[in-house]
């Protein structure tokens, strides 16, 4: 772990520019499995006090957005001004016309909040009809085959019964022994 340390230390200190007091003289050991560690810089003294300034693309950055910061922070600075002025201007007047502003305030409130309750009832209604209505549209596509398991049963249990009623006729008249029970 030490040795990965110091070929770290040694590849990255160009990077960060790092005092050449941790730059570490380079490790004679196998190549490394981890072929980002294995990458071997060399950076002389000389060309490091090259590299000691900031370079060109950042010198440019400092100088285009510096102004531009500057600008956008006096626009914020002016704003946060003209909003306490405008605060202290309309203080004095919000206190004046309280007792007219706050029951103004409130009505307004719950004629939003009537409205807002209004639409959405009025839209929970439409969707309680809709759904109501898809449910007789299923409704009434089976009620024919309702209809015909009901009359087939009826049919098979009067018939029964007319049979039970006949023969009993014929043994003398007693107690039905069956009781009719119409239902699915």
């Amino acid at each position: 772990m030490q040795t990965t340390c110091h070929h770290l230390r040694q590849h990255l200190s160009p990077l960060f520019l790092l005092p050449s007091s941790l730059y570490l003289p380079p490790l004679h050991r196998s190549p490394s499995p981890n072929p980002f560690l294995s990458v071997s810089v060399q950076i002389t003294m000389a060309e490091r006090d090259e590299q000691k300034g900031p370079s060109a693309s950042k010198i440019l950055a400092v100088i285009a957005l510096l102004p531009l910061g500057g600008t956008l922070l006096f626009l914020s600075g002016l704003t946060f001004v003209g909003s306490m002025v405008g605060l202290a201007v309309a203080t004095p007047l919000f206190l004046l016309f309280s007792p007219v502003l706050v029951p103004a305030a409130i009505g307004i409130g719950l004629a939003v909040t009537g409205f807002l309750s209004s639409g959405a009832l009025g839209v929970t209604a439409l969707s309680s009809l809709s759904w109501f209505l898809n449910y007789l549209r299923q409704l009434a596509a089976g009620m024919p085959d309702y209809f015909q398991r009901v009359t087939d049963k009826l049919g098979r249990e009067t018939k029964e019964m007319g049979q039970e009623l006949q023969s009993q006729a014929h043994e003398g008249w007693g107690k039905p022994t069956k009781r009719i029970q119409i239902g699915l």
